[in-house]
């Protein structure tokens, strides 16, 4: 194997982060940078790719994959130092899913981390900032059973190999980030009501300062512990497997479970040894849809996000979109209005399969589509619509239930009704050996419930708060006792002729399905490549008080880095266009392949700290 210089490695990354970013805000008229649609370079990897929202996550698993790992390994050392240095987005005990190529058995497949509320939780008693923020909040801790499964499937290395840098990190710190220091102090009162808290994000009795060492001792104690429990168990015979559960088994049912049990009994919250012990990640068909000759493969339900990429695909496979071109305003509001309709039926039927059948294989056919793209007017705007029936197509084309019936109001109950912002990162993998991982894990909102769990250096995801549950008693997604809530993470692959041809995943809460669907059409429909794809302008829908509800007012915001005449013809249409920042929606990570030449190429989204490396 080719040995390589560290400090040869670390001067390439210092490098590409001088690198010029694109156009500022405020610069709309593409013809003034013609040749350059794209300020960051797009990354080559004919080795390996790894491209995560912060470039130490990318390092540590750039680091894994030189060292012989695969994809499965690289992107658990990913995960685990997107931990230390991305704090409020994710971490161990958040939530998530993962897609992956595997190159052997020619498949893609889905893994489900994310856990339940739990089961004490009575969400008449509690207020809706109750269900988001403290010691009320929150889900088990689904991510660390994830990289689990992860390594003992698809995998090759050991837990000590991949933790290896995360705990570094941890234990002797790395310059924190402006965005991190941000978040910080916008949680800076909830931290200090908890001791816990207060050691972890303000050790000095401050908010941090940009740039200063960062440390999470507890963090790294933690992560050290699953590794003692994984190498006892190899040095007592145990097989791989074996020691990967044993490692499992001390988080969830061993003593990092009984403190984390504990704080929430001393601190009167709702979580209990019953909670963790019920948790196991979940492996599962990934959705799949066929759009113009490329198959897109990405997360089931618990995701909403996977359902309402794949329904607004078929929904504007009925247009030319490549006729209108690329960044028109007669293409943006076809990929508006599938995204209203998609939603619509996407909030009134993802939720946890363990307890309510959701009609996958019906939402996704095509007749379903050609029926809900009745209702997109190519000439103007509409309300935001009633969900369809799926299951009786031809009796509800038009979404409501029947002729002259008005969509029934939800029940209300006394949570407010207005959904609370996620926080969540993402990244995507290619190795040597022809294996790909996308993968989009969250802490829910930032810093989940912003409770540090006793000793463990731990924060919960917050999925229990209005956006991941419904405000809504008689609604599916209501919060309940060990039901898992929706998330809208969906990390994609896509195939082509039966061969890889991209990956990618995007945080951004409510704007996640929306940012990979207009990603996947500029790479599928106009052929952009992949640095090009991510950079392009991109607008983002929001409502009030929430998608759950028919008839809600639908927020449209634009980046402001399109010609003037879009925006004009736009509110010709019937928009009320808001310009947003020149790159202020998600932040995608991607990597393609191109069969013509054999290049494997990364994106890295410059609305964030994210970084593409290869090798």
């Amino acid at each position: 194997m080719k040995t390589h210089s560290w400090t040869s490695i670390t001067l390439f990354a210092i490098s590409l982060l001088i690198l010029p970013l694109e156009v500022t805000a405020g610069q709309r008229t593409a013809e003034q940078y013609p040749e350059r649609p794209a300020h960051r370079p797009a990354v080559p990897g004919p080795n390996g790719l790894v491209t995560a929202g912060h470039p130490l996550a990318s390092m540590a698993g750039l680091r894994t994959l030189m060292a012989g790992g695969n994809a499965a390994d690289a992107a658990v050392a990913t995960l685990a130092t997107l931990n230390v240095v991305r704090p409020q987005m994710s971490g161990m005990a958040g939530n998530g899913f993962v897609t992956l190529y595997d190159r052997v058995s020619d498949r893609v497949y889905s893994l489900g981390a994310t856990g339940a509320a739990p089961l004490a939780v009575d969400p008449a008693s509690l207020e809706a900032d109750e269900l988001n923020k403290g010691i009320r909040a929150g889900v088990v801790p689904g991510l660390f059973g994830g990289w689990i499964a992860l390594l003992d499937r698809f995998g090759t290395m050991s837990l000590a190999q991949v933790l290896a840098p995360a705990i570094d990190y941890a234990e002797n710190g790395h310059p924190i980030e402006a965005s991190v220091v941000a978040a910080i102090e916008s949680h800076r009162d909830l931290f200090e009501s908890f001791p816990s808290s207060r050691r972890m994000f303000l050790p000095l009795g401050r908010v941090p300062e940009p740039g200063e060492t960062f440390r999470m001792p507890d963090l790294a104690n933690t992560l050290r512990k699953v590794v003692e429990a994984e190498q006892a168990a190899l040095a007592a015979g145990k097989t791989r497997s074996d020691a990967f559960r044993a490692a499992f088994d001390r988080f969830y049912r061993g003593d990092i479970a009984e403190e984390m049990a504990r704080f929430y009994r001393d601190n009167g919250g709702d979580f209990t040894m019953e909670d963790f012990g019920r948790y196991e990640p979940i492996w599962a068909e990934p959705l799949h849809t066929a759009y113009r000759g490329y198959d897109v493969y990405t997360s089931p339900p618990t995701s909403r996000g996977g359902l309402e990429v794949t329904m607004q695909l078929n929904l504007v496979e009925g247009f030319d979109l490549r006729a209108l071109g690329a960044g028109s305003a007669e293409t943006i509001h076809l990929l508006s209005e599938a995204i209203k309709v998609a939603k619509a039926d996407v909030y009134a039927y993802a939720a946890d399969p363990a307890l309510v059948d959701v009609p996958l294989d019906e939402l996704l056919s095509k007749n379903y589509a050609a029926a809900r793209r009745s209702l997109i007017d190519p000439s103007r705007v509409m309300a935001y619509p009633g969900a369809g029936n799926p299951v009786r197509v031809d009796e509800f084309r038009s979404g409501a239930r029947a002729a002259g019936e008005a969509e029934p109001e939800p029940g209300r109950g006394h949570l407010a009704e207005r959904s609370y912002a996620g926080s969540t990162t993402s990244f995507s993998i290619a190795d040597r050996f022809g294996n790909v991982v996308a993968a989009t894990p969250t802490h829910g909102g930032a810093f989940g419930t912003g409770v540090v769990v006793g000793n463990t250096g731990l924060t919960f995801n917050n999925g229990s708060r209005i956006g991941s549950t419904s405000p809504y008693p008689d609604h599916v997604n209501y919060v309940r006792g060990g039901q898992i809530p929706i998330l809208n993470n969906s990390p994609i692959i896509v195939l082509r002729d039966g061969r890889f041809h991209a990956a990618l995943g995007t945080p951004g809460g409510e704007t996640i399905g929306q940012t990979q669907f207009q990603v996947l059409v500029n790479l599928l429909d106009f052929g952009m490549p992949i640095q090009e794809a991510i950079a392009a302008p991109r607008f983002a829908l929001s409502a009030e008080p929430n998608f759950y509800l028919p008839g809600a007012e639908v927020r449209f915001r634009l980046e402001d880095r399109l010609p003037d005449d879009v925006v004009e013809t736009l509110e010709g249409l019937g928009y009320t266009v808001e310009l947003a920042p020149g790159y202020a929606f998600g932040s995608i990570q991607g990597i393609t392949f191109d069969a013509a030449t054999g290049a494997l190429m990364a994106g890295a989204d410059p609305r964030r700290v994210a970084y593409a490396i290869g090798w």
